[in-house]
């Protein structure tokens, strides 16, 4: 069976960055579940599993563009040092929460520190990166 739009997949997986980093695995974890087509998974993932079999493999290169993007610079963000909490020391190259109004968090990466200012980035931590998957499909229903 080729797998299509529809189909629940799942994939045991190894991604890497250019320089050889592993980003994330399923090493040591159940594989990766998802439905075919329904945008649980970055574009170029998805892509590179449709006419894949059930126990083939695979390697792929995502393109940036088809995985988180590339930075976008609005992301970017200035507040004042003062709107951390007093026992808190921020450093550059810390991750911090920041609340939204709907009560979640979101992860943002202090780029830079002075004495009265904080810049936090809260782009993917892997935008502007390409990717690099090996993959082995598990099982489809």
């Amino acid at each position: 069976m080729v797998i299509k739009d529809g189909d629940k997949v799942k994939i045991h997986y190894k991604g890497t960055l250019d320089d050889g980093t592993v980003f994330d695995s399923s090493e040591g974890r159940d594989p990766l579940e998802f439905e075919v087509g329904s945008k649980q998974v970055i574009p170029g993932f998805e892509k590179a599993v449709k006419g894949m079999k059930k126990g083939d493999k695979n390697t792929f290169k995502i393109d940036c563009k088809d995985a988180y993007g590339e930075p976008n610079p609005s992301m970017i963000q200035k507040i004042p040092r003062d709107k951390l909490p007093a026992d808190q020391e921020p450093k550059a190259g810390m991750m911090v929460g920041i609340g939204l109004p709907n009560g979640q968090q979101m992860p943002a990466k202090i780029t830079e520190v002075n004495d009265k200012e904080i810049t936090l980035d809260v782009n993917h931590p892997l935008a502007g990166k390409n990717l690099t998957f090996e993959i082995e499909l598990v099982s489809v229903n």
